[in-house]
């Protein structure tokens, strides 16, 4: 006889891994956008390809970082507290690349705000997660 298992959203622990599962994934595919893309990509959005690449690169590790912790039985908190606050340096770090930093084009501006909402949407969804699996604790 299999177990029943209980809804997604019935159980906070199931929902933080499938999030930080889905940033890892998410960080993955735009690592490697940057990265094999930097060339065509740097007159498109006015950023230098040395920026894009080291981004890239960059975003590697914390795939692996969100990928392992979101694969543990029960997602360990300081490690959720690191991908969560890493998302949000992330956002400030592509806010002041778009107007402070940096010139990109208006396609570039775009590009960084869109993701940086992206991300930070992400981490907003980690933190109400890791909230959840705190107060069953």
């Amino acid at each position: 006889m299999s177990a029943v298992q209980p809804p997604l959203a019935a159980n906070p622990t199931s929902l933080l891994s499938r999030i930080l599962q889905l940033d890892a994934l998410t960080c993955l595919a735009m690592g490697l956008l940057l990265v094999l893309a930097k060339a065509a990509l740097e007159p498109l959005l006015g950023l230098p390809s040395t920026l894009l690449l080291v981004a890239g690169l960059l975003l590697f590790p914390c795939a692996a970082l969100m990928w392992l912790t979101g694969n543990s039985a029960k997602p360990a908190t300081l490690l959720v507290w690191v991908v969560v606050l890493g998302n949000v340096a992330w956002v400030l770090a592509s806010l002041l690349v778009a107007f402070v930093w940096f010139t990109p084009t208006t396609l570039g501006q775009i590009f960084l705000v869109v993701q940086a909402l992206a991300v930070l949407g992400l981490a907003e969804l980690e933190y109400v997660g890791l909230r959840r699996t705190l107060h069953l604790a």
